[in-house]
């Protein structure tokens, strides 16, 4: 969900806003700005570093496989 905001900038940064970006894409351009300064996004990178770690996903699965077997064969 997006919140309206109104902001005040100096009439110079404006125009370089609207020359660089496009008045239909200054918001845009703003929140990636600003985003990396005041949402954590610390546990999204990592897991995407996780994710191209092919060897560690490899074993990942492997563990996975060995988990459900070893339920499998557990007695109730």
């Amino acid at each position: 969900m997006h919140k309206r905001m109104t902001i005040t900038l100096d009439e110079a940064v404006y125009e370089g806003l609207y020359r660089m970006v496009g008045k239909r894409r200054m918001s845009q351009f703003i929140e990636d700005l600003v985003r990396p300064h005041v949402v954590d996004t610390s546990l999204d990178e990592a897991y995407r570093a996780m994710a191209v770690d092919v060897a560690r996903e490899a074993e990942a699965a492997e563990w996975c496989s060995s988990l459900a077997s070893d339920m499998a064969r557990e007695t109730r």
